[in-house]
């Protein structure tokens, strides 16, 4: 949660380096909307992961499933931009993606132990994060006029390949 409620700070440093540079927060160039948007989405883990119940397992178990997921669509992503010839974005997010495998990993690993250690425990803790549903932040995205923003958002993911529901 820390890494998430600081991300403005991060990409405050970031936007002051030379190629990532966006001094107005309005640049139009790929890099400075990649960083809006993965600020945006970053914030909205934070604000979830302060919204949930205050029980450690159901956050490692969130995590775990919630940094698989960014990991494959920034993996995707770069998929993507690599193949539309832009070396830098895909170079960009293919890091991303990797500290994302990196972090499900360790949650993973986390929930693993849980199991070991406390078996009731861990799977009432995953029982309930099924029922409750696993929904990524991006569900409450909202840009001040399409009331059904993140279901565009997901048909275009699904339909690019960039995040799908075999994923």
């Amino acid at each position: 949660m820390i890494t998430e409620e600081a991300l403005p700070t991060y990409l405050t440093m970031l936007n002051t380096l030379d190629g990532t540079r966006d001094e107005t927060g309005a640049s139009p160039s790929a890099w400075a909307l990649w960083g809006r948007a993965w600020t945006a989405e970053e914030n909205r883990h934070g604000d979830l992961l302060n919204k949930t119940e205050n029980n450690p397992y159901l956050r490692f178990i969130y995590k775990s499933f919630q940094e698989e997921a960014t990991s494959i669509s920034h993996g995707n992503t770069a998929r993507h931009a690599k193949e539309h010839g832009d070396h830098k974005l895909a170079t960009v997010c293919s890091l991303i993606a990797s500290d994302e495998k990196w972090h499900e990993n360790a949650y993973t690993r986390t929930v693993e132990k849980l199991f070991e250690i406390d078996p009731e425990g861990a799977m009432l803790g995953l029982e309930d994060m099924m029922m409750k549903k696993i929904s990524m932040p991006a569900h409450l995205m909202y840009d001040g006029q399409d009331k059904n923003l993140f279901e565009h958002f997901s048909l275009v993911a699904q339909r690019t390949g960039v995040y799908t529901a075999k994923d």
